[in-house]
């Protein structure tokens, strides 16, 4: 009994190390790496519940109230710190702030101790599947990483460090929502999965291709003489010129081999000259094509125009269109008519 407490309890611990880790101790203060560092935190102190509950059931309400509560964050925080990855900025008020009022709410007006029925046949099951929604959610930007996997393409790094957290997350999520695993199990599942970012951490930080501490690549100070300069100047205006942008697939790999020059050249000279991300010069691109062809076309869908400016769906066409034009399209069509 003393060694299960003993290997539960050191997966919260760890937990908390590397929740402290992320959030302090990062080399880079990147705002995605604190999603990260809370999703550790709130994990943490519901297994650190799970496990002193099963070893202490006389333990303080309180303590059980905010283990509960904890979970009710696992789920927004594991669905922000995915979409902070992608072309998608996310929104953690709309997702942070109401839980925390509910929360706040029910543990002044039903606490745990006095309403425990209600608690265990209502709020518990609702917090569970909560949780298990916000997985669901999340699967939206671990979809093309699976994939991936499917087609035997091989996955980076980064792709693996995802793919982990979300499996990891997802498999405690059923281990509680599931009747048949105990909480020290639950705790154990905890440290297992703790223990392997652990590992993947160290891996990571051996590793030469940018990590979750790096949102850009490293340059080691290196800069681009004003020959590559104007060399890259006029490779890169081919993206354009041959509308290389409308491949849905197409990504800084693909534009290196295309332009002959190398993908580590290529993400220097658009992060630091043109001061963006690859991925947002392609929406660029994009969204200026789809401007022409919504000023042009009026016998086709606005959905099939983002299609044939390269976006992969109406939703990223949609969001990225009104971040860079500050209308949406309909809008931008209905104006440009008049």
């Amino acid at each position: 009994m003393t060694f299960l407490f003993f290997f539960s309890a050191l997966g919260a611990f760890n937990g908390f190390l590397l929740s402290f880790y992320f959030a302090i101790n990062a080399k880079k203060k990147i705002f995605t790496n604190y999603f990260l560092s809370l999703l550790l935190l709130v994990l943490s102190i519901r297994i650190v519940k799970s496990v002193f509950f099963y070893f202490n059931p006389h333990l303080s309400s309180i303590f059980i109230q905010i283990g509960l509560s904890a979970c009710i964050l696992i789920g927004p925080f594991l669905f922000l710190y995915l979409k902070s990855y992608s072309d998608e900025k996310p929104n953690w008020k709309k997702h942070i702030i109401p839980y925390l009022a509910i929360m706040t709410a029910l543990g002044i007006f039903y606490p745990y101790v006095e309403h425990l029925e209600i608690w265990k046949l209502f709020i518990v099951k609702a917090i569970y599947l909560q949780w298990f929604i916000y997985i669901v959610f999340s699967f939206k930007y671990i979809g093309p990483i699976i994939q991936k996997t499917n087609k035997k393409s091989s996955l980076k790094k980064l792709e693996v460090w995802f793919l982990s957290i979300y499996l990891g997350v997802a498999f405690i999520c059923l281990a509680y929502i599931v009747a048949a695993y105990t909480s020290y199990i639950v705790g154990a599942l905890s440290f297992t999965f703790v223990l392997y970012l652990i590992i993947l951490l160290l891996i990571f930080r051996n590793s030469n291709e940018s990590t979750f501490f790096n949102e850009k690549e490293k340059y080691q100070n290196k800069e681009i003489d004003k020959a590559t300069l104007l060399l890259i100047d006029q490779k890169i205006a081919l993206i354009i010129e041959k509308e290389l942008f409308v491949n849905p697939n197409f990504n800084l790999e693909e534009a290196a081999k295309e332009l002959k020059i190398t993908k580590h050249l290529l993400s220097q000279y658009v992060n630091e000259i043109l001061g963006k991300s690859f991925s947002s010069l392609i929406k660029e691109y994009r969204v200026e094509k789809a401007k022409r062809l919504l000023e042009t076309e009026k016998n086709y869908s606005i959905e099939s125009l983002g299609y044939d400016s390269g976006f992969n769906s109406k939703s990223t066409f949609f969001t990225a269109f009104k971040k860079i034009t500050g209308l949406t399209p309909a809008e931008y069509q209905k104006s440009y008519s008049k």
